[in-house]
This record gives C-alpha cells, sequence and structure tokens, in this order.
C-alpha cells in the first residue's frame, strides 16, 4: 500500500495547519487518564459535569473499521468585537476560536475529509479531549497554564479531531509534557487573577478559571471571589496567554472588528434573545458564527460598561 500519512502532512502544512495521526488503540488511553483524574479529586464536580463529560471513547458505529486519530491545529486570530454605548466605543477582545468556531470545525472536516476520501479513505466524527489527544501525539506540548502549544502557532490556533479508516503508519504516542522554558517561569503567578494556575500540582484548577465563569449564562453569577475588574476579554481570558514568551509573535495578530450600535448595545443588556433582535443585528451574529451570543453578553458586556 502506498504511504499516505507523508503526503497527508504535506497537504496540511501546505494549507498552514499541523496535524498528528495516531492508533485508535489509544482511546483507552485517553478514557483512563480523564477517568483517573476525576476519580483522584482533580476536577471540580460541576466542572466536570458540565465540561467534561460529554467525552465518547468508543470507536465510531458509522465508520467499522476505524483505524485512526486524527487531531489537525488550524491558526486562529484574536477578534475585535465594539460596542457604542453613550457616545463612546468599547472596543473588546474575543480569543482564538470564540468566532465562527463551528464553522470552522466543519468546513476543515470536509476538507480534509475530501482529501483523504480521494486517497479512499473515511472520516467519522469525535467527541474527545483535544488538548490531551494534541500532546499524547506530540502535536503540541503544555504550557505552565495548561494551554497547549504548537510550534508556529503558540497558543493561537483551533484543534479538529476525528476518527479515520487511514492506516496508523507511525503511531508517536507519547507522555504528556511541558515546555522546556516553562519550567522556571513564573510569569503566571504574577498574570493569573484567580490563581487557577496552582505551585503545588501542575493541573489547572479550572474552575477556578475565568474563562469557565464568563462563558455561563447569567444564571450563574459571578462568584464573590473574583474582581470584577480582572476581566479583560468579552468572553474567555488572555491574560496567561497574552504574557506568555511562546505568543510573542501572534499578539498583535487580530482580524475582523464588528461594530454594535448604541441602539443593539441597549438590547443586548436588557437580555433581548436572539430571535426578537433586529434583522441587521441578527446578521452581525451571523458574521461571527456566535448566534447564542446574547445569551452570554448580558452579565459580561455590564462589567466594561460599569469599568
Amino acid at each position: 500500500m502506498e504511504r499516505v500519512i507523508e503526503p497527508f502532512y504535506s497537504f496540511l502544512e501546505e494549507r498552514g495547519f499541523r496535524g498528528r495521526v495516531v492508533s485508535i488503540q489509544h482511546l483507552d488511553d485517553l478514557q483512563n487518564e480523564i477517568e483517573s483524574r476525576h476519580a483522584q479529586g482533580f476536577f471540580d464536580e460541576e466542572l466536570y459535569q458540565e465540561v467534561l463529560s460529554f467525552f465518547s471513547f468508543r470507536p465510531p458505529e458509522d465508520l467499522p473499521l476505524a483505524a485512526s486519530l486524527i487531531v489537525i491545529a488550524v491558526p486562529r486570530p484574536q477578534t475585535r468585537v465594539s460596542f457604542t454605548w453613550k457616545g463612546k466605543t468599547l472596543a473588546l477582545t474575543l480569543p482564538p476560536t470564540y468566532v465562527r468556531y463551528w464553522e470552522t470545525d466543519k468546513q476543515n472536516v470536509t476538507l480534509i475529509s475530501e482529501w483523504l476520501s480521494s486517497k479512499g479513505f473515511h472520516t467519522a466524527s469525535a467527541k474527545l479531549p483535544k488538548k490531551l489527544l494534541a500532546v499524547r501525539s506530540g502535536l503540541s506540548e503544555y504550557g505552565r497554564n495548561n494551554t497547549t502549544y504548537v510550534p508556529g502557532m503558540g497558543s493561537f490556533y483551533q484543534l479538529i479531531v476525528f476518527f479515520s479508516d487511514l492506516p496508523c503508519e507511525e503511531d508517536d504516542w507519547q507522555e504528556p509534557c511541558m515546555m522546556d522554558r516553562c519550567k522556571d517561569c513564573r510569569i503566571w503567578q504574577a498574570k493569573c487573577p484567580t490563581d487557577a494556575i496552582m505551585s503545588d500540582r501542575f493541573l489547572l484548577r479550572a474552575e477556578r478559571c475565568l474563562v469557565f465563569h464568563n462563558e455561563r449564562l447569567p444564571d450563574y453569577p459571578f462568584p464573590d471571589w473574583i474582581d470584577l475588574d480582572c476581566h479583560n476579554c468579552l468572553i474567555g481570558c488572555m491574560l496567561c496567554q497574552k504574557f506568555c514568551p511562546e505568543n510573542k509573535d501572534f499578539l498583535e495578530w487580530f482580524e475582523g472588528n464588528e461594530t454594535f450600535t448604541h441602539e443593539e448595545t441597549s438590547l443586548f443588556l436588557d437580555g433581548v434573545s436572539a430571535d426578537r433582535l433586529p434583522d441587521a443585528t441578527q446578521v452581525k451574529l451571523k458574521r461571527l458564527g456566535m448566534p447564542d451570543l446574547p445569551g452570554i453578553l448580558p452579565r459580561n458586556l455590564e462589567i466594561f460598561i460599569g469599568k
């Protein structure tokens, strides 16, 4: 059989992507790592049920000859979103991956699946721990902040994962590792405002991470221990990534700047649902690929308006 992995990697790199292919036999390794961490109490139970419990470690029924797991890193920029309020313009940041997340995933899965199909192979969707798979495959390495980094991309990328019947010609499965330069770095101590990154263990206390809290709906108020002044993005947080030396070449990479009028900002603050917003506003949300954004906006936006 003709070797396909090398041409496949070349196909990805021509588009600025990077990828790895590992054996489907490592499904058990991924499951055991997640479940053992859960059993040892490393995951806050509420966070586990809300964020991590949807993983499926079973081979896909629609691809009975699945042989491999494929993980791809696609470069992604930050995006600015501006809100007009009382004669002033408030420009806020959306970190990489938030804008058009599912569109990017679907578009590139289609692109890659078509290439594999032309070589006689098939793909199926996967619900797997993407960061863990990327690190285990050798595609990326952990930073001290538990964010993963890909050479030439820093942390400015989106991971795409799927099953395939593409044979795994070379399996580079490895132990999770942290970048060498992180071992003596203490930037995170000064920059993480919620003490989610700890000195006595590597695993992030994700239940304390600002990202976990400001991605939730307004039904979940911010805990009293979060200083509202630490908010730096409309959703998510960039503090530990912004000051990371691995990202120095990407910090000014922004694409797009959707602007909402005073009237639209007022509707967001009032909690008007997406389907009741003016057509022009819905078009802007569609361009961002974030139709559910209004559900999160009232609480998050109010913080910056108050500042």
